[in-house]
């Protein structure tokens, strides 16, 4: 009969099971065998952390994201290449406004979209009606369906489930012609003289109603706005729909068309412009000692993102690969950012984690750098709490060529990110002249240069301390 105090009772090895402790169950047999158990269980542990914050990218087709189109409405024309070709360049698109009288403004210019035309894209009764917001939508939308092979009345478009493709095209301030003409006429006429479309066409969410009501798009739809962190805000939204299932497609961007009387004079009000009206074209000037406020643009990108596997099925021009986002708060000032960074530092790192991406692998910033002289400091801040390579990143202001285009300019920037991406060329930041010394990155200074994207991540950020950053990356099956 077997004791209860056997080895075999206690399921105590023997020295035959563990080497170096004693045949005998004594307590120094129990405390090697525990300490081996528990060293055994620390090591498991560690490992299960580490592969929980190792970098995991997505690979389910259902799940990953992919860019088949894009299109824009731009100071530069409608073009996505010329309008890149025009960034490498170097060219600037700030000019003297002469959309209104600004003479009496102390700002009297801005990235001002001039020759727009709707021809072909919005019919002649509603493009006389529509705010330049909605109508720059219209037109960004439709051009990026056509990039990816689903223009208007084509085969390709037909075949969409369009109750699984959806619009999410977001705007910082909406329809503000339409909103201030109708103040005008409710002052000096009274109310019968409003336009029965005076609400219609102020509302933000009307652009992507407007544009699914045209393609005939019927799954999610509706408008973000974080102010100058709209566009990324509407590509993160977007792709989560496709990742959770619930789309196949979907247009997301930005669009404004703000520079108006009351949208310059509220800015100059904010004390947030430049006025270096006596060369307005160097007067967007990131990271520079001598930059004094942001410069006014307009207009609108967007990004048509797809699931692979749709893209693969109905064998779409895949130009690169959306691989994550975040968004987040400062929670601090209506107007100013956390000087230290904290809140972009934060939605840097959670982006890079939704993303499946170790921060080593980033070598391509797009910097929201507005020129002014609080915000550029706080997001290089950020920039330098969660990257440490700082020799082997490429960073660039796109602001500083086309203005600051509020709920569309993370739009853009996406633009320039995947056109980085796909010809290994950045545009330069140009306005360098005297940098800010603690400014520790190469930031492509009045020079476009040749650079291999490895990962690009894209910031945004806006009134209310609204933080988004998008990660993007060549696409590789």
């Amino acid at each position: 009969m077997q004791t209860l105090l056997s080895p075999a009772a206690l399921q105590i090895p023997t020295s035959e099971g563990l080497r170096g402790c004693p045949s005998i169950p004594t307590v120094a047999t129990r405390r090697c065998r525990y300490g081996r158990v528990a060293a055994r269980s620390a090591r498991v542990r560690a490992a299960v952390a580490a592969a929980a914050i190792a970098p995991r990218r997505e690979t389910d087709p259902k799940k990953r994201v992919v860019i088949t189109g894009m299109g824009l409405v731009s100071v530069f024309g409608n073009d996505v290449d010329k309008f890149y070709e025009r960034l490498l360049e170097g060219e600037s698109g700030i000019g003297l406004i002469d959309r209104f009288d600004a003479s009496v403004f102390p700002t009297k210019f801005a990235g001002q979209i001039r020759g727009f035309s709707s021809e072909g894209y919005i019919d002649g009764k509603n493009d006389r009606r529509l705010d330049d917001c909605m109508r720059y939508c219209l037109v960004s939308g439709k051009k990026a369906l056509e990039n990816a092979d689903l223009a208007l009345g084509s085969a390709a478009l037909s075949k969409v489930d369009k109750v699984r493709a959806g619009v999410l095209v977001g705007t910082g301030m909406g329809g503000v012609s339409v909103f201030s003409d109708g103040v005008r006429a409710l002052i000096d006429k009274g109310y019968r003289k409003l336009t029965p479309f005076f609400i219609p066409y102020v509302i933000p969410n009307m652009g992507s109603a407007l544009l699914a009501m045209d393609i005939g798009f019927m799954g999610a739809n509706y408008s973000i706005s974080t102010a100058c962190a709209t566009s990324n805000y509407c590509f993160y939204a977007a792709a989560n729909h496709i990742r959770r299932g619930d789309a196949d497609l979907m247009i997301a961007g930005g669009t404004e068309a703000s520079i108006i009387p009351i949208g310059l004079g509220a800015f100059v009000a904010c004390r947030a412009l430049s006025q270096r009206n006596d060369e307005p074209q160097t007067a967007s000037r990131p990271w520079d000692k001598g930059r004094d406020g942001f410069v006014m643009g307009e207009g609108s990108a967007v990004l048509v993102l797809e699931s692979l596997e749709h893209a693969m099925k109905r064998d779409a021009p895949i130009i690169a690969e959306y691989l994550g986002g975040a968004v987040n708060c400062d929670a601090y000032h209506m107007t100013d950012p956390r000087a230290d960074g904290l809140g972009l530092s934060t939605c840097i790192q959670k982006s890079l984690e939704d993303a499946g991406v170790a921060p080593e692998e980033v070598n391509y910033i797009n910097a929201h750098a507005t020129s002014t002289p609080a915000g550029d400091l706080a997001e290089l801040n950020a920039i330098k709490k969660v990257f440490n390579n700082s020799k082997d990143i490429k960073m660039n202001g796109t602001k500083s060529l086309i203005g600051h285009s509020l709920g569309a300019s993370g739009g853009f920037e996406a633009i320039t990110c995947v056109k980085a991406i796909t010809t290994g060329w950045l545009h330069p930041t140009i306005n360098q002249f005297d940098p800010e010394p603690s400014l520790e990155f190469d930031t492509v200074a009045n020079k476009k240069q040749q650079h291999e994207v490895n990962i690009a991540i894209s910031n945004s950020f806006g009134f209310g301390g609204h933080n988004a950053v998008v990660v993007f990356a060549p696409f590789k099956p």
